[in-house]
C-alpha cells in the first residue's frame, strides 16, 4: 500500500486531518502524475467550497482536464482505490507518515534540483542556492497549531500557570533568586564584563555546576583551546588551583577527577572554532554530529563568545556595520535555541566606556545594541581594586525576563579566580551588598553597618 493513497483517501475521508495538513502538502511530493492531478483536484475543491469533495466531484473535474485516454483511466482507477479504503487510521500515526512523507520528497526534490544547478542548467539559481535549497527541505515540518483562542483555550492557559517550568538552576543563591530559580529553555543569556573581569570564569563556572546538576553541557569556544576551558573546569570541579593542578601526579589527578565527577550521569563536551569562522549552521551541525556519532543531546550550551561568532546571514568581509552584524549573531542563536529546546550562554564585552565604569549599562555593550534587545537575560560582571583584594564580584541585572530587574538589581559574590570559581557571600560578610533595594532580604547589614559602608557605596558610585 503507498502512502500516497492512505494520504488522498485522508483528504477526502477525514476533515480533521484534511484542515491540518493541506496546508502543508504540495503537488510536488506527489511524483506519479495521477497521483499530482488528484491531490491539486482535492486542494481546489477544498479551497473553492471549504468542505471535502465527493467521489463523483472529483471524477466529474477530473473529467474536464486536457488529458488522454489513457491518464483519464488512471486517475480513476486510484479514485475508486482511495475510496474503498479503511479511513480509521490513528490520528497521530497519520500526522507522523505524512509529515515523514513530504520531508522524504522534499529532500528528493531539493537534491534533483542541486544536481541541476550543478550540471549548469539553471538559469536562475547559483551553486550557492544549494544550501538553502537544502536546508529549507530539511525544514520541512507540519505546524498545526494556528494561534491560541483566548476564550476557548482559557483551561490550557490555567495550567500553563501553574505547570512548573523546567529551569537549569545556578549553584548560587542570588542568582536563583532575580531568575525565579534558573534560566528555562529556549533562551539566551548574556554575560557582559571587561577583559579579563570574568566572563569565560562565569561561564566555566555555570557549566561545571551544571554537569554536577547531572545535566549533558556543550561548551564551544573562540577564543580559547578546548585543553584550557577544560584546565578551567577541572580546577573548579576539583576545588584545586591551577598552578597545583598543573603540579597534580597523574594518579593524584585520575583519583580527584574520579572524586570530582563521582555519580555525575551527565556528560560535558568541550569544541573549539576558530576566531570568527562559525557560525550558527556550524554549531547546529556539530549538535546533529553529536547527537548521531555519540548520542549526546546537550541540555545546555555555552558559547565563548558572542562578538568573536560569524554571523550566517551575512558573508565574509561583507559591507554591513556592526550593530546589524552582532545583532544577527545573537538572533541566529536565539533561535537556535528556541529550535533545538535548550537555554544558551554566552557573552559580550564592554566598549571603552564600560571598561572603567563601575557602574555598567547597557549602554555600555559593545559594538550593537541590538544584543541587549535581543537577550532574555543579560547581566555585567563588576570588578574594581578594591573586590580584587577581598576575592569578591559585583553583578548588575542589566535586562531580565524573568524577574523584576529592580529587585536585587546589584549584588556581590565571592570569586577565586585561581580556581575559577564563584560562590555566595556568607550572611556575616555581607557588608559589601547594595544596600536596601538591591539585596533583597538575604544578608542585609543592619542600620549601623548600613552607615558604616555607606562611604564605600558612595566611592564605588553605587
Amino acid at each position: 500500500m503507498k502512502i500516497e493513497k492512505v494520504i488522498l483517501n485522508s483528504l477526502v475521508c477525514n476533515e480533521e486531518f484534511s484542515r491540518k495538513t493541506i496546508p502543508f502538502l504540495k503537488d510536488e511530493y506527489f511524483h506519479e502524475s495521477e497521483y499530482k492531478t488528484i491531490f491539486n483536484t482535492i486542494n481546489e475543491y477544498v479551497q473553492k467550497y471549504n468542505s471535502l469533495p465527493s467521489e463523483e466531484a472529483i471524477s466529474i473535474a477530473i473529467g474536464k482536464l486536457p488529458h488522454n485516454e489513457d491518464e483519464q483511466k488512471k486517475c480513476q482507477n486510484v479514485i475508486t482505490e482511495i475510496f474503498k479504503l479503511s479511513d480509521s487510521h490513528d490520528a497521530e500515526w497519520l500526522i507522523n507518515e505524512a509529515e515523514s512523507f513530504c520531508k522524504e520528497k522534499a529532500v528528493y526534490n531539493a537534491i534533483l534540483e542541486s544536481i541541476h544547478i550543478i550540471d549548469g542548467k539553471s538559469k536562475d539559481k547559483s551553486e550557492n542556492a544549494i544550501p538553502s535549497i537544502l536546508s529549507d527541505a530539511l525544514a520541512v515540518a507540519f505546524d498545526t497549531h494556528i494561534g491560541h483562542d483566548y476564550i476557548e483555550d482559557s483551561d490550557e492557559r490555567y495550567d500553563f500557570y501553574h505547570r512548573k517550568e523546567d529551569k537549569i538552576e545556578f549553584d548560587l543563591e542570588l542568582f536563583n533568586t532575580i531568575t525565579a530559580n534558573g534560566v528555562p529553555k529556549k533562551t539566551l543569556n548574556i554575560v557582559m564584563a571587561g577583559t579579563g573581569v570574568g566572563k569565560s570564569l562565569f561561564m566555566c563556572h555555570h557549566a561545571a555546576s551544571c554537569l554536577a546538576q547531572n545535566y549533558n553541557v556543550l561548551y564551544i569556544t573562540c577564543e580559547m583551546a578546548e585543553e584550557r576551558i577544560a584546565e578551567r573546569i577541572d580546577a573548579n570541579l576539583m576545588d584545586i588551583s591551577m598552578d597545583d593542578l598543573r603540579s597534580l601526579p597523574k594518579p593524584m589527578y585520575e583519583k580527584k577527577l574520579a572524586n570530582a565527577t563521582m555519580g555525575c550521569s551527565g556528560k560535558l563536551i568541550i569544541k573549539e572554532y576558530p576566531t570568527a569562522t562559525a557560525n550558527v549552521n556550524h554549531f547546529r551541525h556539530l549538535l546533529d554530529e553529536l547527537k548521531l556519532k555519540k548520542k549526546f543531546v546537550p541540555d545546555i550550551v555555552f558559547i565563548d563568545y558572542l562578538n568573536i561568532c560569524a554571523a550566517a546571514r551575512f558573508k565574509n568581509g561583507a559591507n554591513v556595520n556592526s550593530y546589524m552584524y552582532v545583532k544577527a549573531i545573537a538572533e541566529e542563536l536565539r533561535g537556535l535555541a528556541v529550535e533545538k529546546n535548550l537555554p544558551i550562554f554566552s557573552a559580550t564585552q564592554t566598549n571603552r566606556g564600560g571598561f572603567a565604569n563601575t557602574d555598567v549599562g547597557l549602554e555600555d555593550t559593545s559594538e550593537s545594541f541590538g544584543l541587549p534587545a535581543t537577550a532574555d537575560f543579560m547581566f555585567a560582571l563588576i570588578g574594581t581594586e578594591e573586590l580584587d583584594e577581598k576575592g569578591q564580584l559585583m553583578v548588575k541585572q542589566l535586562k531580565n525576563r524573568y524577574n523584576d530587574v529592580v529587585s536585587n538589581r546589584k549584588f556581590i559574590v565571592a570569586v577565586d579566580k585561581s580556581k575559577m570559581k564563584l560562590s555566595d557571600i556568607a550572611n556575616l560578610e555581607h557588608e559589601n551588598l547594595i544596600g536596601t533595594g538591591f539585596a533583597g532580604d538575604i544578608g542585609l547589614p543592619e542600620k549601623e553597618e548600613s552607615e558604616k559602608y555607606s562611604e564605600k557605596f558612595v566611592e564605588w558610585n553605587i
